[in-house]
């Protein structure tokens, strides 16, 4: 038998499903999600190939479990740092960051491609962890038009937008030739900027630091 290093199974069996997860977090890092195996997984985590199969059945399941836990971690790190930000220039900004920091994290290859390889029902159970971001991000949005910081625009429709241009800086930010500060500011200025917004609170005190700090140069 397996030795067992926590005080019940079950405590163990969530040691080393956590152990695994973290290992496919480790792999996406370097390999991305597409290029990790069973194989490297379990090397990862310190298990056999076939305890790894008691946990997870297929790398479908696999991967699914992880965007569970990315999902649950992402909306977490959402809450914790806006919590009592009134701002919603600062929440739309907040978003599109952490959101561009999980793709810089977390590389994945394009949906098609993705979908290629687990299948179509494995896909669209990976393509609904999007949902939740969406609704986030709505939430957003209403509280922005609400405050009368963000013109009407359709809620539900503008979401899809700003998912839409996020996830087209995954090539670029991958491939290094964008940073995420970059993709960050392009993103934010523009979807602001459609929204008839204002540049959030953070962007222009820096920006007067800065137009501070010039004019003191100056002889």
């Amino acid at each position: 038998m397996p030795k067992i290093s926590a005080p019940t199974i079950a405590a163990h069996r969530a040691q080393t499903r956590e152990r695994i997860l973290e290992a496919v977090a480790e792999l996406t890092r370097t390999e991305g999600i597409d290029d990790i195996s069973m194989t490297e997984v379990a090397a990862r985590a310190g298990i056999t190939r076939t305890a790894l199969y008691n946990y997870f059945p297929d790398k479908a399941a696999l991967l699914l479990a992880f965007a569970d836990e990315a999902t649950a971690d992402f909306m977490e790190r959402y809450r914790t740092e806006l919590h009592g930000v009134p701002e919603p220039t600062d929440r739309l900004s907040a978003f599109v960051r952490l959101q561009l920091e999980a793709i810089a994290e977390h590389p994945h290859p394009p949906a098609a491609e993705l979908g290629a390889s687990l299948g179509p029902d494995a896909y669209q159970r990976l393509a609904d962890h999007v949902e939740p971001m969406q609704q986030l991000l709505e939430e957003v949005l209403r509280h922005g038009t609400k405050e009368g910081a963000f013109t009407g625009e359709p809620v539900a429709a503008t979401a899809r937008l700003v998912l839409a241009m996020i996830g087209a800086q995954r090539v670029p930010i991958l491939r290094g030739e964008t940073s995420v500060e970059e993709a960050h500011a392009l993103v934010t200025s523009f979807t602001l900027r459609a929204l008839g917004a204002a540049e959030p609170r953070t962007d222009r005190t820096n920006g007067a630091h800065e137009a501070n700090g010039a004019v003191g140069d100056r002889p």
